[in-house]
């Protein structure tokens, strides 16, 4: 089965004063519902709650006040959901709600209950529709936006392809709301720097179209073998027109090699808590010798964390080279760096591992 994730923006769906655009639902629906037809799975990741809170409780500007936003996120969900169940009951399909927060992504026993519930949903042909949880979200927990949170549900939900419905045409050499020399990108098989800054990074301190969050986005997927595109969100029968095989927005290429499901949990699902600073011999062994990280090889380290906790492995130079699960903690880390596998139980008085981090739960970036 082929299975995509599509990711839909709140300027997609709905305006701040006029609320959800139902006809627009509608049509998305109609092409996912098509695309069900075509034989893959789909699965939403949705914007448009706040939004859609705003019409409810008269509200004219976005709110800035956390509660309020809340509070407005809680209110346009039930109306979000309203109109996917009505643009996809008009195709006798159904839609299911799913809202998560960051801990959903970093706590490994919740990451396989919601995959395992999506894949479920996927199994008897239901398409889930998955937000943030606004309402309960706090900095700590939040995603930052819905870009970020798509590609993480595609590498969730073993996707080859995440598709990024926007309010323009792809990603251009300029904003084309600015600029008339715009011309769009169509293929990038790199994200390098100019890329980055073509979506607005390089200090600008909003991206063209919110275009920044999208490519960052994109970077993490490619990384994790999922090709992305980003297509136009106003245009009906695109998404169908481009998985039938023709060229539409930006594709960003995927690398060959993709990520084992918990390999993948560990770069971008696991919230690192510290960092490793290792020495010289230790960086050519993660990198070039498949090896798992022996005391011996930490200099220093950072941060707070627990055995089991993520943490980023960097080099002299502060490069992060790897990341993965600790054996052990911050404490005990402090007490044994440097030192050989043999004095552990001598230092610690005790030993539960030869390795800081094996080589089964690292990843080299």
């Amino acid at each position: 089965m082929k299975r995509i994730v599509v990711k839909i923006g709140s300027n997609i769906l709905a305006d701040e004063k006029e609320g959800l655009d139902t006809k627009r639902i509608s049509s998305i629906a109609s092409d996912i519902s098509e695309l069900q037809n075509m034989g893959y799975d789909v699965v939403l990741v949705s914007s448009g709650a706040v939004a859609a809170g705003m019409r409810k409780l008269g509200l004219k500007e976005k709110p800035k006040d956390v509660q309020l936003k809340q509070a407005a996120a809680a209110v346009g969900q039930s109306s979000l959901m309203w109109a996917y169940e009505k643009g996809f009951g008009e195709h006798g399909k159904k839609v299911a709600q799913i809202l998560l927060t960051r801990d959903d992504f970093s706590d490994r026993e919740r990451y396989i209950n919601s995959k395992n519930t999506l894949f479920t949903l996927l199994q008897y042909g239901i398409v889930p529709v998955i937000n943030e949880n606004d309402t309960v979200a706090t900095d700590e927990i939040k995603f930052g936006d819905n870009d970020h949170l798509a590609s993480l549900v595609a590498g969730l939900v073993e996707a080859e392809r995440l598709v990024i419905l926007s309010d323009v045409e792809g990603l251009c050499s300029a904003d084309p709301r600015k600029s008339n020399k715009a011309v769009l990108i169509k293929t990038v098989d790199e994200i390098t720097p100019g890329i980055e800054a073509s979506a607005g990074a390089a200090g600008s301190a909003v991206g063209t179209g919110g275009m920044y969050s999208k490519v960052l986005a994109a970077k993490k997927a490619v990384n994790n073998g999922i090709t992305v595109n980003i297509i136009s969100g106003k245009k009906s029968g695109l998404i169908i027109s481009l998985l039938k095989g023709n060229s539409h927005g930006t594709e960003f290429r995927a690398k060959k090699e993709r990520l084992s499901s918990r390999q993948g949990w560990i770069v971008y699902g696991s919230r690192a808590k510290g960092t490793l600073h290792l020495d010289s011999g230790a960086v050519k062994a993660l990198l070039h010798g498949g090896k798992s990280l022996l005391p011996s090889g930490v200099v220093s380290l950072d941060g707070k964390f627990e055995t089991g906790d993520a943490v980023y492995c960097v080099d002299s130079a502060g490069k992060r080279i790897a990341k993965g699960i600790t054996n052990y903690s911050f404490a005990e880390i402090n007490k044994i760096k440097g030192k050989k596998t043999s004095e552990i139980e001598k230092i610690l008085g005790y030993r539960y591992s030869d390795e800081i981090i094996h080589r089964d739960n690292l990843v080299v970036l």
